[in-house]
């Protein structure tokens, strides 16, 4: 019998304790990476108050209207950048970077990456 290997519930697994030791607040807010098959998404929440405060994703008219001859992690590295700046308006300067349970290689890599060259400090 071959046993189904769930990869999502895996990541879920690894989320949970990375989680326990990165902790968003007002001052330094969680930048979270969410990867599904075709997109990317970020937000960057309070968790003191549960509050996301910036979110940007691959779907954001910004970025979808330019992806079109782009790879993966091109746009991946979009959407950090764009993150970044809506973070900046806000005032956001500082955040703790919370991989989701990916590893931190690819489009993930990719996000950070484009945060950093836009002003944010991990």
């Amino acid at each position: 019998m071959i046993k189904k290997v769930d990869r999502n519930a895996a990541r879920k697994v690894r989320h949970k304790r990375v989680r326990k030791k990165i902790y968003g607040t007002a001052d330094r807010p969680r930048l979270n990476v969410f990867r599904s098959l075709n997109h990317i998404y970020v937000q960057i929440i309070d968790d003191e108050k549960g509050h996301t405060l910036v979110s940007a994703s691959s779907l954001d008219p910004e970025i979808k209207n330019n992806v079109s001859d782009k790879t993966k992690k091109e746009v991946a590295r979009m959407v950090g950048e764009l993150a970044a700046r809506r973070a900046q308006e806000k005032g956001i300067k500082k955040v703790v970077f919370d991989r989701g349970g990916y590893v931190y290689h690819g489009r993930v890599q990719e996000v950070a990456a484009g945060a950093r060259e836009a002003g944010l400090e991990f």
